[in-house]
């Protein structure tokens, strides 16, 4: 076993990042496959944009309704069995979406795979921030958490609409989605275990299960749990809406909207983990201010773009650099550090989870509404507003990245 840094286990360290990392990824390339497949789904279930933005809704609500009470539960009995009942779970369940044969078999279906998603967020999540050393927790955590845009918004839209030229029909895309979930649990029950808890015995058991209702007397927690959902709004929106945006709106063929929809995922993978690391370094409030001004412009910019391909992905690649690299930032070392002791993995729940469910869920549902009676281009307006509320929220944090405040005084240091 590899010990360094004082005593710490990075070979365990690197071994839990890379298989919750892929994990992590899974979820977003069965969350987000759906958005590049719509406009075929339309065709043959016969919907439209508001049950677009219902879909994408009642996912995120299942998981943030999940996640904020898997958090407390991952903290009480560890992550290992949550992680991996999770895992087989959602990747079943992604499966499961391509026998739908109408809106609502698909609508309960993304309903109980937001629930096994949620789950496996706060635990996983939790888990690498154990594993990590101070130094690298943001690093390591946002790095994670990239993955969800690689291959959820980035490599989604490519594979799946590549795919559809080579089987039958969008059915089958689905269908075969379970596979790479199904090895990674594999993996997990075998390679990973519970981090020891940090205190002794008697120190938890004197401060005895920690009250769920601490987490709100966390100046941090609060702030991040607002600033996620104005994250959410923003990004959450602009992934269900931009693809038929594109085609509908700026009438790009199929082949060239997945070519420029892949840039949320590719921006945002660069962005969350680099984001998130930038952040160890320059301090969490300032990343995460600039992160949403970075956004805003950026997506003012991109909705007044033509249809040139490129140029759409460019923009749009730097809006979700932005825009997904702040939800790394605020869900992984801001909420892990914000949190009180014993309750890590509810302070990540609750923090995604409460934009999941208005960030994710919502909004989404209120941008399909928009989209349908009023114009599918003006959703990026509505999203928009969510970057600038967010930039706002992001001013109020308190500090915490331990890199930073050792600068600030010489007595502090790594925790």
């Amino acid at each position: 076993m590899t010990k360094l840094d004082d005593g710490h286990d990075s070979r365990n360290e690197r071994r839990t990042l890379v298989l919750l990392a892929t994990g992590f990824g899974l979820v977003g390339l069965d969350r987000w496959m759906i958005a590049p497949l719509f406009p075929h789904m339309m065709k043959d279930l016969g919907l439209g944009y508001q049950q677009l933005g219902s879909l994408i809704g009642i996912l995120s609500i299942a998981w943030g309704v999940c996640s904020i009470a898997m958090g407390r539960l991952s903290d009480r009995i560890g992550r290992h069995k949550i992680m991996i009942a999770a895992m087989v779970m959602f990747s079943l369940l992604s499966s499961f979406s391509g026998f739908a044969s109408g809106f609502l078999s698909l609508l309960l279906i993304r309903a109980v795979m937001g629930v096994a998603e949620g789950a496996f967020t706060p635990a996983s999540v939790a888990a690498v921030g154990e594993a990590s050393h101070p130094s690298r927790r943001g690093f390591n955590q946002g790095l994670q958490l990239s993955m969800f845009a690689l291959m959820g918004l980035g490599l989604a839209p490519i594979i799946a609409t590549q795919l559809l030229r080579v089987v039958p029909s969008w059915h089958w895309v689905f269908a075969v989605s379970a596979i790479p979930g199904l090895i990674v649990a594999l993996l997990i029950a075998k390679l990973l275990r519970d981090a020891p808890q940090p205190a002794p015995v008697a120190m938890r058991a004197a401060h005895a299960d920690p009250r769920w209702g601490a987490l709100f007397g966390s100046r941090n927690v609060v702030l991040a749990m607002l600033a996620t959902l104005c994250a959410m709004a923003g990004i959450f929106v602009i992934g269900a809406m931009v693809p038929n945006y594109l085609v509908d709106y700026l009438h790009l063929d199929t082949a060239h909207m997945g070519f420029v929809v892949s840039a949320i995922g590719f921006g945002g993978c660069l962005g969350e983990f680099g984001l998130a690391g930038l952040s160890d370094f320059a301090g969490r409030r300032v990343t995460s201010v600039i992160a949403f001004v970075g956004a805003a412009v950026s997506l003012y910019v991109f909705a007044r773009t033509g249809a040139n391909p490129w140029a759409l992905f460019i923009v749009l690649f730097v809006v979700s650099f932005f825009a997904l690299g702040m939800l790394g930032v605020l869900t992984g070392p801001i909420a892990t550090e914000a949190a009180p002791a014993g309750l890590v993995a509810s302070a990540i729940g609750i923090t995604s989870g409460a934009g999941e469910i208005f960030g994710g869920g919502i909004a989404p549902a209120i941008a399909g509404f928009i989209a349908q009676h009023y114009g599918i281009q003006f959703t990026l307006q509505f999203a928009l507003c969510g970057l600038i509320g967010g930039a706002f929220v992001s001013l109020f944090l308190i500090e915490t990245a331990p890199r930073a405040l050792a600068r600030r005084s010489p007595a502090v240091a790594l925790q």
